[in-house]
C-alpha cells in the first residue's frame, strides 16, 4: 500500500531564515489515498513572541503556547511518524522551509525535495488560471467547512487530506465496478439482447376486459385474422 503524510503547519510569520518559528504542525496519514486514523498534532513553543497579525489568521497566541514543548522536544516523535512517507503538503515551499529550518537547529538531516508533493500545483495544474487556495479548493470539491472558524494545523491536514483526494481522483478508485456488473442479468442473443425475466409477470387484465377485447377481435375479424392466432398462442 501507498503510504503518504499530508501535512500542514503554523507558524509566527512567512520567513524562518528572519526569525519566525513553527508553533503547531498537524499530520494525516492516508493508505491508498485514504486516511488511516491514525494523526500526529503538536501545538509548539516557538521560544518567541507571536505577532498579533498571525494571531488573527490561526487564534493561537503566547499564552496557548506557554508550557508547550520546543520543536526539539517533538521532533523525534515527529520524525517516527513521517517516516520514509512521500509528505503532501498545500503551498509546500511554505511549509517545508519551516519544518527544513526547526529540522536543521536540531541537527537533524532535512527531507529531500522530491518527498514533498504539493497540491497547490496540482491544482494550478488541474484548474489553470483559477484561485486555487486550500478554502477555494474545498468549496469547488463541496467540501464542508463548518467545523473551521480559523486556521489549525490538524483541521487543514483533515481537509487538505480530501482535497488531495479528490485531485488525485481516489473516489474514482473507490468504485465497486465488478459488483454492479455481477448484479446485471446475462445477456441472451435470443432475446434481442435482453435478459429473460427471472419469473413471469402477473397478467393484470381483468376477465371483463379480457372478454370484451375478445368481442372486438371478433367484430372486426369474423375469422380472428392475425389478431386470432396472437391470442391462441
Amino acid at each position: 500500500m501507498a503510504r503518504e503524510i499530508v501535512l500542514d503547519t503554523e507558524t509566527t510569520g512567512f520567513n524562518p531564515q528572519t526569525g519566525d518559528r513553527l508553533i503547531e504542525v498537524g499530520c494525516i496519514e492516508i493508505e491508498d489515498l485514504l486516511p488511516t486514523g491514525r494523526t500526529f498534532h503538536r501545538l509548539i513553543d516557538p521560544e518567541r513572541s507571536i505577532p498579533l497579525d498571525a494571531v488573527r489568521v490561526h487564534g493561537i497566541s503566547d499564552d496557548k503556547v506557554r508550557g508547550q514543548p520546543k520543536f526539539r522536544d517533538v521532533c523525534e516523535e515527529l520524525l517516527e511518524f513521517i517516516a520514509d512517507a512521500p509528505i503532501v503538503a498545500h503551498n509546500a515551499q511554505f511549509d517545508r522551509s519551516f519544518i527544513h529550518h526547526e529540522l536543521t537547529l536540531c541537527q537533524r538531516a532535512v527531507f529531500d525535495s522530491e518527498r514533498w508533493i504539493d497540491t497547490l500545483q496540482l491544482a494550478q495544474q488541474r484548474f489553470p488560471g483559477m484561485h486555487n487556495s486550500l478554502d477555494a479548493l474545498c468549496k469547488r470539491f463541496k467540501i464542508s467547512l463548518a467545523e473551521r472558524t480559523m486556521h489549525g494545523a490538524l483541521i487543514d491536514a483533515r481537509l487538505l487530506s480530501m482535497v488531495y483526494l479528490e485531485l488525485r481522483g481516489g473516489k474514482e478508485r473507490g468504485l465497486e465496478l465488478t459488483t454492479i456488473v455481477k448484479a446485471r442479468p446475462s445477456v441472451s442473443i435470443a432475446t434481442g439482447g435482453y435478459g429473460e425475466r427471472p419469473r413471469p409477470l402477473a397478467p393484470r387484465i381483468t376477465d371483463e376486459e379480457r372478454a370484451a377485447h375478445e368481442a372486438f377481435i371478433a367484430k372486426v375479424f369474423k375469422d380472428g385474422g392475425v389478431w386470432g392466432e396472437l391470442e391462441k398462442a
